[in-house]
């Protein structure tokens, strides 16, 4: 089994889960053990400033952090996750790649808005999880496009374009895709 870790999974317009209808979900783990990753594209009804106040009402509302707060996925929706451009000093933390780590330590929402917080960052509420062999079946079922991970589409391409972003990496234009599965 090849990992899809640091790979961007693009859900097929035909996807039949609603909840993950035209998502990006960013792949943090794959192993025999299963899949975690969190959706890039899903806004929830909240901004980090609201989402801070909640944790520590003494927080200033900063104009930095009006940005949305992501819906990762339909898993442990009250835990958050920081996805984030590399920096060592927080609790709880792993490295993707050279370029993305995951936080999930209060001490780093704490952070953002100073200049401790790192350069480029998302906050997401939840997670996507898939069990052993689950995400290659769906892959092979033909609900599910991959692609690397960019780190112009994760942290400087609007939510809203994201979808459209990831799918033009490929090179293919989602119009003309079939939803039949099948071989050459």
């Amino acid at each position: 089994m090849e990992s899809l870790e640091n790979q961007l999974l693009i859900a097929m317009p035909t996807m039949g889960d609603p909840f993950f209808s035209r998502t990006v979900t960013y792949i943090c783990e794959h192993n025999d053990d299963g899949a975690m990753g969190l959706i890039i594209n899903l806004p929830v009804e909240l901004t980090l400033n609201e989402l801070l106040e909640q944790i520590d009402a003494d927080k200033p509302q900063l104009d930095s952090l009006e940005q949305q707060v992501l819906t990762g996925g339909p898993v442990a929706q009250q835990r958050g996750f920081v996805l984030h451009s590399p920096q060592d000093c927080w609790s709880s933390s792993l490295a993707l790649s050279d370029e993305v780590m995951i936080t999930t330590s209060k001490d780093i929402l704490m952070a953002l808005g100073t200049e401790q917080a790192p350069p480029q960052f998302m906050v997401t509420l939840g997670y996507a999880g898939w069990g052993p062999g689950q995400l290659e079946k769906e892959i092979a079922e033909n609900s599910w496009l991959t692609t690397p991970a960019d780190n112009k589409i994760l942290f400087e391409t609007p939510i809203e374009q994201r979808w459209q972003k990831a799918t033009e990496k490929l090179g293919i234009d989602l119009a003309h895709l079939s939803s039949d599965v099948g071989h050459a």
